[in-house]
């Protein structure tokens, strides 16, 4: 890990903004407590999200990675479809935060990767750090 002045040097990568559609739906519950639970955002047809992605890392990396890792994984796909991780876990933006990060261990050295911030709307931002 890389100091200055005795400080831990963190390095923002550049945001990553991906679009993805999914219902929100647990399989647990029944149709009627979905609807109760998620309301509108439980329509089978999905509904759509832009999320911006910034992930901090130790030092540099690669953006590759990031482009591996979050953007070929996530943009422009149905989520709840596309993955065998929210084929079992509701697909929440701090369920999209704890995936990213698991995807970016796959490429990173341990002890690399800092923080996954996600943005899913100016006032609804998850902050993951491996917790």
């Amino acid at each position: 890990m890389q100091t200055t002045g005795g400080h831990e040097c963190r390095t923002p990568v550049p945001p990553h903004v991906l679009q993805e559609t999914h219902p929100l739906h647990s399989k647990s519950l029944s149709n009627e407590e979905n609807l109760k639970l998620f309301g509108t955002c439980n329509s089978p047809n999905g509904r759509g999200h832009n999320y911006t992605v910034v992930v901090t890392v130790h030092g540099e990396t690669d953006p590759e990675y990031m482009g591996e890792a979050i953007m070929k994984a996530f943009d422009r796909k149905n989520l709840d479809l596309n993955g065998p991780y929210f084929a079992v876990v509701v697909r929440t933006t701090e369920n999209v935060a704890v995936c990213i990060w698991g995807n970016l261990q796959k490429f990173l050295p341990l002890g690399v990767l800092y923080e996954v911030k996600v943005y899913e709307a100016d006032n609804n931002i998850v902050v993951y750090k491996g917790e």
